[in-house]
C-alpha cells in the first residue's frame, strides 16, 4: 500500500481539548496529529470547544444530537485515534470521559468501540505525579474500549512546558514525543489495513466475534 495513495491514507481522528480556547491540551494534540500527517494519515481534530457542546451521554436518550452524530461517525470511520486530556485531580477531565462515554453508541459495529484501532494517549497536567496516574488511567480506559494503545504515550508537565501558538513549544523533546505518538498511530493503521486487506475473512470473523461479544457486555451491564 504507498501512503501517497489517497484513497487508501488512514483517518487518524483527535479527540481532545478543554473548555479554554487554544490550551496546551489541544495544541499538544494538533502537534500529534502533525505527526500523523507526516507519517501518511489524514487527520481530523474535535477539540475543546467541539467537545464542550457535546450534552451528558445518557444511554437511554432515544436521539443523539448532530454534534454526538458527528463524533460518533468519524471515529466509526476512523483507523486510529489520539485522544488528549488534561489531569485534573488524578483524572481523566470530564469534558473528555464524556466524549468517550458517546463512542458507547459503536457498541453493536462490526468494529465495537475502538477495536481494531491504534490510540495514542496524551496527557498535559500541572506536574509530573499527575501526568504519569492520569496517563495510566486514560490508557485503561483506552484498554476497556478494546482500543490498543500506542506503545508511546505523551505526558507533558506544563509547569516545564510552554505552547506559546498552536505551532510552537518550548521543549523540542515534547515536540518529537507527540511526533511520535501520532506516527505511531498512523503507523499501525497503515499496517493493520494492509492486513486486513490480504486476510480480509479472516478479519471479518474477528470483527463479528468481537461484536457479539460487546453486545453480551451492554446485556449485563443493563442487567446491573
Amino acid at each position: 500500500m504507498s501512503i501517497s495513495d489517497s484513497r487508501h491514507r488512514p483517518l487518524v481522528v483527535g479527540i481532545g481539548g478543554t473548555t479554554r480556547e487554544a490550551s496546551s491540551t489541544e495544541r499538544a494534540l494538533a502537534f500529534a496529529l502533525r505527526g500523523a500527517e507526516q507519517a501518511g494519515a489524514r487527520t481530523q481534530l474535535f477539540g475543546g470547544t467541539f467537545l464542550h457542546s457535546l450534552p451528558h451521554y445518557a444511554p437511554e436518550a432515544a436521539t443523539r444530537t448532530d454534534a454526538q452524530l458527528e463524533l460518533i461517525e468519524a471515529v466509526r470511520a476512523a483507523d486510529a485515534v489520539i485522544i488528549a486530556t488534561p489531569g485534573y485531580h488524578g483524572g481523566v477531565s470530564g469534558l473528555v470521559k464524556n466524549a468517550l462515554d458517546t463512542l458507547e453508541e459503536l457498541r453493536a459495529d462490526e468494529r465495537p468501540y475502538l477495536d481494531g484501532r491504534a490510540v495514542g494517549c496524551i496527557v498535559t497536567a500541572y506536574g509530573w505525579q499527575a501526568a504519569g496516574s492520569v496517563l495510566t488511567s486514560l490508557r485503561s480506559i483506552v484498554h476497556a474500549l478494546r482500543g490498543w494503545p500506542t506503545p508511546f504515550g505523551a505526558g507533558i508537565n506544563t509547569l516545564e512546558t510552554r505552547f506559546d501558538s498552536a505551532h510552537q513549544c518550548s521543549d523540542p523533546k515534547v515536540v518529537d514525543q507527540l511526533s511520535t505518538v501520532g506516527q505511531q498511530a498512523a503507523q499501525f493503521a497503515l499496517a493493520f489495513n494492509t492486513q486486513r486487506a490480504a486476510h480480509p475473512s479472516h478479519t471479518i470473523a474477528t470483527s463479528a466475534s468481537s461484536a457479539a461479544a460487546a453486545r453480551n457486555e451492554d446485556r449485563l451491564s443493563v442487567a446491573v
